[in-house]
């Protein structure tokens, strides 16, 4: 017994000191939810900026200023020029992820985060899509005849963007499908004329992709108004927006590209934009909105400042005129994107920035 009480004594001495030398378990602690942005109301009228370098820009260490000279984020540098809303396009498979999904969800919650509205604007292409190309893909080419497949294409990359968007919190205000679509997209399969002639069935055709990213921004934000976008806003247009919409083509109001310093006369070129943004409107009883405007500022500044600034007071005064969008307005006339030296091309020469940052006079014309 007693030998028993011995090796009993024993075994609860070391239970105790096991006990002591045990840490106290610890209560595991739930990371902080992360905060999704609330939904931006859409402006009456947009003063807009369209940013997509920004990520690049930053990557390559360039930063932005307030007018006090203090360092800052380009978005709060940009509110602070009177810009409300951002524009970001969105390619498929781009060099680097510049404008890819990832890039625009990113750039695309720092700007609800920021208050500002959003247009997203699909090129469908891994590069520029414009008037001079229109090129599919690379991941798609193997369906590049294949109309249906196509579709379905846009329908999905669409779908896939708008989601990734929706899942961080962000509900655009706006979706371009397509990107100055003058003569169709995703060619050939989307192309309206060659220098044959008009191509059978292209605006049937054109009409049928323009509907698949249509139908996809409605089943992702069905209150979301889609836009067609071409070029030359001082051109008359009606006729194109009328062959698409009697091709059965859907778009909820108009995108057009204005960029006065392009031609001869800019007084005419800013006279003639505002009379046909008119023409639009009431003849397709539609908003319209300038998605793309630039001026020559690294050339001359003050030059610049009055061809935007004449410009801006004109539009403003338009009641279906919902907005305009300054493309790229944060560089400098000498930073260019990496690709742009892979091409031999030179820097953009529409900048609205000086190289330290600060915006210049030209976005006077937001305030």
């Amino acid at each position: 017994m007693k030998t028993t009480r011995i090796l009993l004594a024993i075994a609860t001495l070391l239970a105790t000191a096991c006990n002591c030398s045990r840490p106290d378990p610890v209560t595991p602690v739930d990371p902080e939810p992360e905060v999704k942005p609330k939904p931006v109301p859409t402006p009456s009228f947009a003063k807009g900026a369209d940013i997509s370098w920004v990520s690049e820009m930053e990557k390559d260490g360039r930063t932005f200023q307030l007018g006090s000279g203090t360092k800052a984020d380009i978005l709060d540098v940009l509110k602070e020029a009177g810009v409300n809303a951002i524009r970001l396009r969105v390619w498929v498979n781009p060099t680097g992820g510049w404008s890819g999904k990832d890039d625009v969800v990113k750039l695309a919650t720092r700007a609800a985060k920021a208050g500002m509205a959003l247009m997203v604007d699909f090129h469908y292409s891994d590069f520029f899509a414009d008037p001079s190309r229109q090129d599919i893909p690379k991941a798609w080419e193997a369906d590049k005849n294949l109309l249906d497949k196509m579709a379905r294409h846009v329908s999905d990359h669409t779908t896939e963007v708008l989601k990734a968007l929706k899942d961080a919190g962000v509900t655009p205000n706006w979706v371009q499908v397509g990107n100055e679509t003058r003569n169709g997209m995703l060619w050939p399969a989307g192309r309206l004329w060659t220098e044959s002639g008009d191509i059978p069935d292209g605006r049937a055709h054109f009409a049928q992709l323009l509907n698949a990213g249509y139908e996809a921004v409605k089943a992702v934000f069905p209150q979301c108004p889609v836009l067609a976008h071409v070029d030359n806003a001082y051109a008359d247009n009606a006729w194109w927006f009328e062959q698409i919409g009697n091709a059965g083509g859907k778009f909820d109001a108009i995108a057009l590209s204005h960029y006065p310093q392009t031609q001869p006369d800019w007084k005419k070129c800013n006279a003639d934009a505002v009379k046909q943004i008119k023409s639009l409107a009431a003849k397709f009883n539609k908003d319209v909105i300038i998605s793309e405007v630039g001026v020559k500022t690294p050339a001359n500044e003050t030059l610049a400042a009055q061809v935007l600034s004449e410009f801006m007071t004109e539009a403003k005064t338009i009641t279906r005129c919902k907005g305009v969008f300054y493309w790229e307005p944060e560089v400098d006339g000498k930073w260019k994107p990496a690709v742009y030296g892979s091409l031999g091309w030179n820097a953009y020469d529409m900048g609205a920035f000086t190289t330290g940052g600060k915006a210049t006079g030209v976005m006077d014309a937001f305030k």
